[in-house]
């Protein structure tokens, strides 16, 4: 990716009360800026970008859950911005937007000066979007620090989780960073390095045993705030008697 990391730069704000994540993305040269998934507290959103003296000209929505997307009208009432998402996604919401753009993995658009480059990551919902610009990584509900999005909710599927964990092994360098939908580890970013070496969600290679960890094994032996998760213990897990 050509993005500078000198020429944007990207604000976080915790918000609501599932720990939410929302990002502004800023770009110097123009002083523009987009929202990543707008929820919850759209004042402070606002406050955020006064203080930071930039204008909202787009918003980024890494999929359609509401606690990802409720405060996208209050929003659009205070901002002329265009709202961002793929077009599989827009396809599994439903909701009547008014003139959205739709895209598709790969595609690419411009905040500003900016470049931000559209993954197209399934497994939390269809259409789940991440956000590249440069070496960071916007991930919603796909990735979190040390962990992954559920796959048990309406759309999601846990083997198209582990094929969208894969790519990211394969094809993404390891110092991206990592900036997650929510704050359920002890810290708020994380590299992909450290994913690969703390991450339960990437120690799998068999797509059998990840769906099984994914679906009947983490929520019962893992709570907030994550921490790293070894190899060795996932393996130790896996090798116990299917319940």
């Amino acid at each position: 990716m050509p993005a500078d990391p000198t020429n944007y730069s990207i604000a976080t704000m915790e918000l609501g009360p599932m720990e939410n994540f929302v990002y502004l993305l800023t770009d110097h040269a123009t002083k523009s800026a987009a929202v990543v998934d707008p929820a919850w507290d759209v004042p402070e959103i606002l406050d955020c970008a006064r203080k930071l003296g930039v204008t909202i000209t787009d918003i980024l929505l890494t999929h359609s859950h509401h606690d990802h997307i409720n405060g996208i009208d209050q929003l659009l009432d205070q901002c002329d911005a265009e709202v961002h998402l793929l077009k599989s996604e827009a396809a599994f919401w439903g909701a009547d937007l008014v003139r959205p753009s739709l895209h598709h993995g790969g595609d690419r658009i411009k905040i500003g000066k900016t470049e931000v480059e559209i993954l197209h990551t399934p497994g939390h919902t269809p259409g789940s979007a991440c956000y590249r610009i440069g070496d960071d990584l916007v991930t919603g509900d796909t990735l979190f620090v040390f962990g992954c999005g559920r796959c048990d909710l309406r759309g999601g599927d846990p083997e198209q989780m582990h094929t969208t964990l894969k790519r990211f092994r394969d094809e993404l360098p390891e110092s991206i960073v990592i900036y997650p939908g929510h704050h359920y580890a002890e810290q708020a970013t994380s590299t992909l390095a450290d994913e690969l070496e703390g991450n339960p969600f990437m120690h799998f290679t068999e797509v059998n045993q990840f769906v099984r960890y994914r679906m009947k094994v983490h929520d019962r032996t893992r709570n907030s705030p994550y921490t790293a998760v070894t190899k060795k213990e996932i393996e130790a897990l896996s090798s116990q008697k299917r319940p």
